[in-house]
């Protein structure tokens, strides 16, 4: 049986996870400026194996709107821009030699829109996973009270920590929203 020191130790680990799958998410959605974390989820074919694409080519920001990928090897070319537009990020590569460049194009009103309903939806899942965590902590505390491990008084006062930390990860997240709404909507 836990103690409730550990199921609030356990609790905010956990929302700690659901943010920082939330910036995960929210780095793959593509703003107007041109960004490595763009492709960090994209993997590559490799000898029979799916890499990511950063252990096979140098990823780098050429200006504002261009991605670059320089492949350590020459035969890495052709399967790279296959996994880029398998991604369907809506991204067309274009390659010179070994060097594939990746324009970025500029995003529509309607699309920046679409985009932030997107964010809206990661945001509002991220929500609701921390509220699971929270209802899971509450019943272990209520399980504590029933088992009479615990006071009703410890048992309260653990259920308003654990609301407290709620309210703080449930106020980080609205404020990663409104950067990266803040962000899309930037011509």
């Amino acid at each position: 049986m836990q103690t409730i020191a550990e199921i609030k130790k356990e609790s905010e680990a956990r929302m700690l996870k659901s943010v920082d799958a939330l910036k995960a998410e929210l780095t793959k959605l593509r703003t107007g400026r041109a960004s490595t974390a763009l492709l960090d989820h994209i993997r590559v074919s490799y000898y029979g194996n799916d890499v990511p694409l950063n252990q096979v080519a140098n990823v780098a920001v050429a200006d504002a709107r261009t991605l670059t990928i320089q492949p350590w090897e020459k035969t890495m070319v052709m399967p790279i821009e296959k996994a880029i537009h398998e991604a369907n990020l809506g991204l067309n590569p274009t390659t010179a030699g070994t060097l594939i460049r990746i324009p970025l194009p500029p995003l529509t009103e309607e699309r920046r829109r679409d985009l932030t309903k997107v964010v809206k939806g990661e945001g509002e899942n991220a929500k609701v996973a921390i509220r699971n965590i929270r209802r899971d902590a509450n019943q272990h505390l209520k399980n504590l009270l029933k088992e009479k491990k615990t006071t009703e008084d410890e048992e309260r006062r653990a259920q308003d920590d654990v609301q407290k930390l709620t309210d703080r990860f449930v106020a980080e997240v609205d404020k990663m929203l409104a950067a990266k709404e803040k962000e899309l909507m930037e011509m």
